[in-house]
Parts: structure tokens; sequence; C-alpha cells
């Protein structure tokens, strides 16, 4: 009898440190399951960009092409060249300088400044300035419809008849009636037909200069 108490208490000590430790084992798994779920991490904002500088002012920040004189020395995307002659074009109300570039090489370039107004009611007017480089007409005449010049399609832009005074050295009479035709490729390109009347067609090709492509180098003497 005393072994059959024995053994009953055995049994029921060993169940309860059973159950206790299986108690323990279920608490211990929770409390590391709770340790390891993972911490919500803020996202990275990404940096800001570097500011941008407002667009500079001709006359202030950079020199204004507009004030160019015949006899004026330049200086033209790096390279030194002398402005020797001008013509003063009127078009429709519309007014523009083509300035006549000699470099030391003896190369004629000509620069157009234009004061542009906006394409839209509410764009402000715009300062174009064009450096133009001629290329071989063949005997070329601008087309009232597009063209095509080196493999690339040029569509009409604007054309009509200006009246102009020249100065300096032009290659031109001293007043006359200049033709003229303006194309411009789907990428951008321009291209411009121009002729004396009664003199044959010469053509170039057209590229935009960005604020502060022009330096004064020296001044004409008055």
């Amino acid at each position: 009898m005393t072994s059959m108490v024995v053994l009953g208490l055995s049994i029921a000590t060993v169940l309860l440190l059973l159950g206790a430790f299986l108690a323990t084992l279920r608490q211990d798994r929770k409390d590391r399951t709770a340790t390891e779920m993972p911490v919500e991490v803020a996202p990275v904002e990404p940096p800001l960009p570097a500011p941008v500088a407002a667009a500079g002012h001709a006359g202030t920040d950079y020199t204004d092409p507009r004030t160019l004189r015949v006899g004026d020395k330049i200086d033209v995307l790096g390279s030194p060249v002398r402005v020797v002659g001008a013509l003063y074009v009127s078009w429709q109300g519309q007014q523009w300088v083509e300035y006549r570039l000699r470099d030391s090489a003896r190369r004629i370039q000509w620069l157009t400044v234009e004061m542009r107004q906006g394409r839209a009611p509410d764009q402000p007017p715009h300062l174009e300035v064009l450096l133009w480089t001629d290329v071989p007409t063949q005997g070329m005449i601008p087309a009232r419809s597009s063209l095509i010049m080196d493999d690339v399609e040029f569509h009409p832009l604007e054309r009509g008849t200006a009246a102009f005074r020249s100065e300096g050295s032009t290659s031109m009479p001293d007043r006359g009636l200049l033709d003229f035709a303006d194309y411009r490729a789907t990428d951008g390109r321009l291209l411009s037909f121009q002729r004396v009347q009664g003199q044959p067609w010469t053509a170039s090709y057209a590229q935009p200069l960005p604020p502060g492509s022009i330096g004064i180098i020296s001044r004409a003497s008055s």
C-alpha cells in the first residue's frame, strides 16, 4: 500500500514538472516571437535637387549682343572675330540686325540678333541670337513646300521680302530689298535662303547661341 502511494505521488510530481516545463517553453516562444517582429522603418527621403540658377540678363550678367557695332572685336563661342559689317533689316513690323563676322583666317559668318515675340500670348518676348554658316546650294531655289538638304527634310517657316540698309563691309548695296525663305527640320535645325533682289540665292544653317556666348574683346573707336 505504501509503495502504491509513493508511486502515485511520483507520477503526480512528474506531471506537474512536465506541465511547468511546457508552460515555460510556450512563454519563451511567445517572448521570442514578440522580440523578432520586424520593426517598421521610415522610407528614406530622396535628396533635394541642387538649386538652379536664375536666367541671367543681357547687359548685366553677360554682353548684350544688341550693343554690337561695326569694328568691334568679339569672342563667339571661344573664337575671336571682327564685326566688319551690319545689315539692319525690317519686315512687317519686325526688325533685326545681321552682323557680318570675319575671323583671322578671313572666313565669313553672319550673326542674327532679334527680339522675338513669344509664341503664345502669355509668353514674354525673348532675345534670339543665331550664328549662320554658309552651305553650298548648287543652284537650288527655296521651294514653297518642304525641301531636302543633306538628306534632311526641312519644312517652310517664314518667307518674304524685307527692306535693309547696310553699314561697313557687307558685300551688299547701301540699301535694298532682301528676299528670304526660312525652314525648320523636325529636329529643330534651321535653314535659310537669302538673296538681294536680282542676285543668286545663298543658303545657311543656323546655330542658336545660348546667353553668354558672346563677349567683347575690344570696342570700335568712336
